[in-house]
């Protein structure tokens, strides 16, 4: 998983900083998104991400030509706590996705 640091709020944050996570927010800069590689001679791969819920909404992006040519076999088929399985067809080649998890 790659994610992106981000500035986040406490009770205490004052109101610069407050308005820094908004505009940021504004422009689209959220901390949902992050990267797999799928994992090669398997069906299924296991994200872990600490953001995703049973109700989480996962987008994915392939980012390799592999990948793209097996986005249509390719879906998140199982969201938990913490973690979400995306099943794919089996190959031994490098497939690597972006996603974004919302919710």
């Amino acid at each position: 998983m790659t994610t992106t640091s981000f500035r986040a709020l406490t009770p205490f944050s004052e109101r610069r900083e407050t308005a820094e996570v908004v505009n940021n927010i504004l422009a689209g800069k959220i901390n949902a998104t992050g990267t797999f590689t799928v994992t090669n001679s398997a069906t299924t791969t296991v994200i872990s991400d600490y953001r995703v819920s049973a109700e989480t909404v996962i987008l994915l992006m392939p980012t390799t030509s592999h990948a793209a040519g097996e986005i249509a076999g390719t879906y998140v088929s199982a969201r938990t706590k913490n973690s979400f399985t995306v099943t794919h067809p089996n190959a031994t080649t490098s497939r690597i996705f972006e996603y974004i998890a919302i919710g």
